[in-house]
């Protein structure tokens, strides 16, 4: 599904085939056109991992509170629980979004030794499997439909190759309590699975990033802000999650998250993330993948 829009920025989701949708939550692409020397600039939510391929080196990253620094090529981002900022001129992006089964089926490393980071493929023997990737979305200016076709294929051979991780019925289980808006504690997550406080978080490490607490704070903040994103209209108050007390509980979270302000970031422009909220909750259901149904 394509969605342009006013902005200087035209996006593309392709939902993945059947077989793959437990591991990957969409495959997309983004245009960005603007004069010469102009740039938009942007804060991405918190989200599980992904891959980036800038088919110009006119893009630049960071995970709040890192500076930005140039990312070309293909750039992988393991979970994070702070905003990303990207700042990027003229540039075609593809992007891949891997959920946390993903990770187990085609990453070879805890999550936790690349979340909040930012890594280069090329760079990483974790991530191997993967590297072919960037050839296929750029090769021979290929029409979306059919790039996507491409990374669909490929995924889907990495799946027949590979054996599922033994822990993959206990990170899907695990994945779905973390969505479900009635799981509000850790303790809520330990009675569900019958796991110890301890075992737990070593699990949520390995497999998703972060420990538990910091897991279930982000879906809780993400569920909150995604609210905004799909109605700038409304007011705060009214897109908070049920698990707050009150606003100030709101706002040291979005602090925690963004690295600034509710109004700072209210009062900024959104040409990216605003479009693809929108064009990710018509094409895929939920406005960011963070809170993706695995």
């Amino acid at each position: 599904m394509t969605v342009s829009s006013s902005l200087p920025v035209e996006l593309s989701f392709f939902m993945p085939s059947e077989p793959l949708r437990p591991y990957i939550s969409s495959f997309y692409m983004m245009d960005v056109r603007l004069a010469p020397g102009e740039r938009i600039e942007d804060w991405l939510l918190p989200e599980w991992a992904s891959l980036r391929m800038a088919e110009t080196g006119d893009c630049l990253a960071g995970i709040v509170p890192q500076d930005l620094a140039p990312r070309s090529g293909m750039m992988a981002s393991g979970p994070t629980s702070f905003a990303t900022r990207i700042s990027i001129g003229s540039a075609r992006i593809w992007g891949i979004g891997i959920l946390p089964m993903g990770w187990a089926r085609f990453v070879t490393a805890s999550a936790a030794d690349f979340a909040d980071r930012i890594s280069n493929v090329a760079q990483e023997p974790a991530w191997v499997s993967l590297a072919p990737v960037y050839d296929l979305a750029f090769a021979g200016r290929a029409e979306p439909q059919v790039v996507a076709q491409r990374l669909e294929d490929h995924f889907s051979g990495l799946l027949g190759a590979s054996q599922p991780s033994e822990d993959e019925e206990r990170i899907r289980t695990t994945h779905r309590l973390l969505i479900d808006e009635d799981i509000g504690a850790v303790s809520d997550l330990s009675d569900h699975l019958g796991y110890s406080s301890r075992t737990l978080e070593r699990f949520c490490l390995r497999a998703f990033g972060f420990p538990p607490k910091l897991l279930l704070r982000r879906q809780r903040f993400t569920r909150s802000l995604a609210q905004f994103l799909l109605d700038p209209g409304r007011t705060w108050t009214s897109t908070l999650d049920d698990h707050y007390v009150d606003q100030a509980h709101f706002v040291r979270d979005f602090r925690r998250f963004m690295g600034m302000s509710p109004s700072a970031y209210a009062q900024a422009p959104h040409p990216m993330l605003a479009a693809t909220a929108r064009a990710r909750d018509a094409a895929v259901g939920g406005a960011v993948q963070a809170l993706h149904r695995p």
